[in-house]
Order: structure tokens, then C-alpha cells, then sequence
């Protein structure tokens, strides 16, 4: 499965040359990352109020284009690797035809003492896994 979000560059997204500034690309790949586990229908209120959490472990992204002020660009998430306590979610950032941002982000489930632990039953989701 594959969500995808658009949104708006705005203007203060942007550095000095007019491009967005790279530390925002993370605010909208996780922006992105919460709208699949919605669109998956993972209960992240429900696992916080358990007290588990879902922790960014790894980033990585390749910028391969400069977004800029205005554009409309396209986020898409979906799920590549998928381990006991682990995973990993591949994401795109495009404008049009032109792919803007690569990223893998490998997230780690824990317990309440931040302690990476298996998903209960309640909050495994076959749709966590490719």
C-alpha cells in the first residue's frame, strides 16, 4: 500500500537561495509517515495511551531536486521491511515528474521504559510490512 499527501511549499520553508531548507523535508516525511499509519488504521493514539511508542531509529535521504516556494509536491510512504520490533518506510517526495527527496526511515516499537519490544496483537497490522 501507498499513501500519499500533497501539500504546498510555503514561504517560510525556504532558505536564503530560495529553495526549502533541507531540516524541513523531515517535518514533511514525518507529516507523511502519520498519515500512513492513519491511512493503515494504526491506532497511535491508543498505543501512546498504553504507553508504547513508535520511534524514529534512522533517516536517510537522498535530495536529488530543490523544491521552491509554491510548489505543490507529493508525498508517498510506504512500508519496504518490516522485522519483529522493527521497520523500515520508504518514502518519495515528487513535483510533477521530478523526484525532490529518496528516504528510508527505520523506526523501532517500544515499551513504556523506551525499550524496543515486540507490537502487541492490538497494534500489529499486517499493513506495517511490504
Amino acid at each position: 500500500m501507498i499513501s500519499e499527501r500533497k501539500i504546498r511549499v510555503r514561504t517560510y520553508e525556504c532558505d536564503s537561495y530560495g529553495h526549502v531548507n533541507n531540516a524541513n523535508y523531515l517535518n514533511y516525511l514525518e507529516y507523511a509517515r502519520f498519515e500512513f499509519l492513519r491511512d493503515i488504521n494504526f491506532d497511535y493514539p491508543g498505543m501512546i495511551k498504553a504507553g508504547y511508542g513508535v520511534y524514529v531509529a534512522r533517516v536517510e535521504i537522498d535530495y536529488k531536486r530543490p523544491a521552491v516556494m509554491d510548489d505543490e509536491i507529493l508525498i508517498q510512504s510506504w512500508p519496504v521491511k518490516r522485522g519483529a520490533v522493527s521497520g523500515v518506510i520508504a518514502q518519495k517526495i515528487t513535483r510533477g515528474d521530478d523526484t525532490i527527496v529518496e528516504a528510508k526511515v527505520t523506526w523501532a516499537f517500544v515499551d513504556e521504559r523506551g525499550v524496543p519490544s515486540k507490537l502487541p496483537p492490538q497494534f500489529d497490522t499486517p499493513l506495517l510490512a511490504p
